[in-house]
């Protein structure tokens, strides 16, 4: 007797067992179901077994989503919440008793998956990838409504619907370019940091719709990527052309990391086994993404082996990720410092183009544009094109290098060589020297201005052995000497150095010029005291009148 009741417990049990794992196994999933990334149950598959729902590895952790079933890898097709952190390996995937699909963290937080009001009663992988929340027999919750990369066969794409790439093969999270289908009824493909204008786009369906009316991408089980209307022939984007010999075959389209729309064949060699085709590319060339290289970088190569390169004078924001863009490589602004172009250089580059937004277009000659970006503190680069001289300042974008394009660029960059390694007293010293010369120099010049200056308006209080009443006017009879050549008679008798006396009347007959604008600024005297800038020749001073 004992016997038999411990049978029956046993049928019952394995009984029982059958019932929790036979959803997973033919798409009907009941509520109170749950996967883990480390339990045997990590995800639930279609009656085919060829899509499964449930967790990949992502990163350092786990991610949850849709994939095709396949060897060596699976293919991603849909992600959830794909912009969260990844999970740890506690995390779970509850569909409760509730009717409610959530990820369930390691720290105990619930995070949605499926944001419905109404209550669902059972849940289905389906075959074409979709993944259902059924309340009875009415769907009320699909993947399908909320694409992420990737449309599959018997998805629809439709108004305000968008596809954003991924940030690479192994990362799901939302990349650097959206394919939206706008309420014109285009399909567009825009980088994501940029404001979806229309010379933001590198490629469109052009199927453009007056009408407005039921517009939708969506791809068939022949591998046909159609746009559809309710009042017109629906047009074709693209094809499969790839014989899978009758065999199982999966289509999808997706936006891939690169920013290219592409249409995908998967056909199905043994169980779990695939060869992967890409049927159909919007662009062959990774080059004319606009926004393949970030800010301040261009794009080089060919088809999919393309690269992103710095500007001269721009360094890589993440040197491991060359797509990233880079940065202005200077140690000051181009607009403080010294004047342009004494630490400054510019760089030639040829075949180059970039988005044309310049705030300055000269004509002049191309020997004269990279010297007038060397000029201009607001100059990052100069491009001449078409007998012009257009000039930009950074950040620049949708650069690449192309051998068709006939502009020449000229980039400025800081060419000061870096000081040779000095130990921290040698520096403090130097920083000494340099503030006790700054002085002295700002001393000396203001003190020479301030004397002129004010014995010029002071003339009644001053005696001078002068030979005419001009001469009493210290300034205009300073300017007279300079003129004559006569500076001697500034001096008198005392031994002074020539070079250094004509310097120092020519600085100070600049510095009390009656038109402020041709005075010149503190640190210009200062260049010029020390014998690093030219002094201009000082405009003449009009003579006060003095009555006899």
């Amino acid at each position: 007797m004992a016997l038999a009741s411990g049978l029956l417990v046993l049928i019952l049990s394995l009984l029982f067992v059958g019932a929790r794992t036979q959803p997973s196994q033919f798409g009907k999933i009941p509520l109170g179901s749950q996967l883990s990334p480390i339990s045997e149950t990590r995800s639930w598959l279609s009656p085919s077994g060829h899509f499964a729902f449930g967790f990949f590895s992502q990163g350092n952790g786990f991610a949850v989503g849709i994939w095709v079933v396949g060897q060596p890898n699976n293919t991603v097709v849909w992600t959830a919440n794909r912009d969260d952190e990844p999970v740890s390996f506690g995390a779970t995937v509850h569909l409760s008793g509730e009717g409610k699909l959530f990820l369930r963290t390691e720290q105990g937080n619930e995070n949605l998956i499926a944001n419905v009001s109404e209550v669902a009663d059972s849940a289905s992988m389906l075959d074409s990838g979709n993944f259902v929340l059924f309340n009875g027999s009415s769907a009320i919750w699909q993947s399908f409504d909320h694409p992420t990369d990737t449309i599959l066969v018997g998805q629809n794409l439709t108004f305000n619907d968008t596809l954003v790439s991924s940030v690479s093969s192994s990362n799901q999270s939302s990349g650097r370019f959206i394919l939206p289908l706008q309420t014109d009824g285009n399909l567009v493909a825009y980088p994501k940091k940029s404001a979806s204008l229309s010379v933001d786009a590198y490629w469109s369906s052009n199927t453009y719709r007056n009408d407005k009316k039921g517009l939708n991408l969506y791809l068939n089980n022949q591998g046909f990527l159609l746009m559809d209307t309710v009042s017109a022939k629906p047009v074709l984007l693209a094809r499969s052309s790839y014989s899978c010999n009758n065999k199982t075959t999966i289509f999808r389209a997706t936006l891939d990391a690169d920013g290219i729309f592409r249409l995908y064949s998967h056909c199905l060699e043994n169980k779990t086994s695939w060869i992967v085709h890409i049927e159909w590319s919007a662009l062959d060339d990774q080059c004319n993404v606009l926004g393949f290289c970030d800010f301040n970088s261009y794009c080089t190569g060919k088809g999919t082996n393309a690269d992103c390169s710095c500007y001269p004078g721009f360094a890589f924001n993440e040197p491991s990720e060359r797509f990233s863009g880079c940065y202005k490589n200077v140690t000051e602004s181009f607009c403080t410092g010294t004047d342009e172009g004494e630490i400054y250089d510019v760089i030639t580059m040829e075949n180059i183009s970039f988005e044309r937004y310049s705030y300055s277009v000269l004509d002049t000659k191309k020997e004269n544009c990279g010297l007038s970006c060397l000029e201009d503190c607001l100059c990052d680069v100069a491009l001449y094109i078409n007998e012009r001289c257009e000039k930009y300042t950074a950040p620049i974008r949708f650069g690449k290098k192309d051998i068709n394009a006939t502009s020449i660029a000229f980039f400025k960059v800081q060419t000061t060589p870096a000081a040779p390694p000095m130990g921290q007293t040698v520096i403090t010293e130097s920083k000494k020297s340099l503030i006790v010369f700054l002085a002295i120099a700002f001393g000396a010049v203001t003190f020479l201005c301030f004397v002129i200056a004010i014995s010029t308006f002071c003339v009644s209080s001053v005696e001078a052995d002068v030979s005419a009443p001009d001469e009493i006017n210290l300034s205009s009879w300073a300017y007279q000497c300079f003129v004559a050549g006569q500076l001697d008679k500034l001096v008198k008798d005392e031994d002074v150095e020539f070079e250094s006396l004509e310097r120092m009347v020519k600085i100070g007959l600049l510095c009390v010029q009656h038109d402020p604008a041709v005075r010149p600024l503190i640190k210009n005297v200062i260049l010029m005291l020390e014998g690093s800038k030219d002094i201009p020749t000082p405009p003449s001073i009009a003579p006060f009148n003095i009555s006899a």
